[in-house]
């Protein structure tokens, strides 16, 4: 596992609009997992679920309706992000690491009955989750992601790819204002940079580019097999992309065409925004999130 970096908690005490107290879990190797667990417990919970180089922090606008909802909502940063954990030698990170890690915490937590929202890298560990334990789960709203197994990279993400493994200065926030048609101000711009406080605090945010299974890659087989099991979900899967991010356009087709609780949902739609819609239509995700558990009878 190498040194890993811990965030102090001063560089999270001025951010505006993220008051939900810090829930932690240690992992069996050590590492600390933040989640924001907010909602009444009994409720049917929803994990929402960030990607890169965000965390839990791109939910805030979301938490509050979708507890208004009825629901139990469930935050986590992911082990290199937000308040988790940082390994600060990227060779600690792999796509088969993080969806162990998730899944260590999810049964610690002994969810049932879950509604998943994913987004970028949040889909590729989400969907991962839904494969490996489709009992667990009652429905999925996905967003701006996918499964990638193999496929060529698009133009637009073998650019993101090389930046972020080659380029000097990785500004978090300044890449998440490139990513959204929202002009965000410097406050929600610094909240981004919060958590990476050193350059080794990035690595996780540096490699995942790379660890995305477009070309080869080593993950390929583990992602031809959950889709297999994706083939025979058929409780409600609903998409709801952006009309304005390059790197995802398109991509929910194979979902709708593959997927049985996708193949015939009525709940389908286009939000408004980049590809961090939680930031330029958050409300419209929120409105596929509360449909998507309706028809689920949640």
């Amino acid at each position: 596992m190498g040194k890993v970096h811990r965030t102090p908690d001063d560089r999270f005490a001025k951010i505006a609009d993220y008051p939900y107290d810090p829930r932690y879990h240690v992992l069996g190797d050590g590492l600390r997992l933040h989640y924001v667990d907010e909602g009444p417990r009994d409720a049917p919970p929803v994990l929402m679920m960030h990607g890169e180089p965000s965390w839990s922090y791109l939910y805030r606008k979301m938490i509050g309706p979708v507890i208004e909802g009825g629901y139990r909502v469930l935050a986590p940063d992911l082990i290199g992000f937000g308040k988790s954990d940082k390994p600060t030698d990227k060779d600690a990170y792999t796509y088969a690491g993080h969806v162990a890690w998730m899944r260590e915490w999810f049964e610690a937590l002994g969810l049932n009955n879950v509604i998943l929202a994913c987004q970028d890298w949040g889909s590729l560990v989400g969907l991962r989750l839904v494969a490996a334990m489709p009992e667990k789960f009652a429905g999925v709203v996905l967003s701006n992601g996918g499964l990638p197994s193999g496929q060529e990279a698009p133009p637009a993400f073998a650019k993101w790819r090389a930046f972020s493994k080659y380029s000097p200065v990785f500004p978090i926030g300044g890449i998440i204002q490139k990513a959204t048609t929202t002009d965000l101000p410097k406050s929600v711009v610094a909240a981004y940079d919060a958590p990476f406080d050193t350059r080794g605090s990035k690595a996780g945010a540096r490699i995942f580019p790379s660890l995305v299974p477009l070309g080869k890659n080593e993950a390929v087989p583990d992602q031809l097999e959950a889709w297999k099991a994706l083939e025979t979900f058929d409780k409600p899967f609903t998409c709801c992309f952006s009309d304005r991010d390059p790197i995802t356009r398109g991509g929910d087709a194979q979902f709708k065409e593959r997927v049985p609780g996708a193949r015939d949902n009525d709940l389908h739609r286009t939000l408004k925004g980049g590809h961090f819609i939680q930031e330029d239509d958050p409300l419209g995700f929120v409105g596929a999130i509360l449909d998507t558990a309706k028809k689920a009878g949640i």
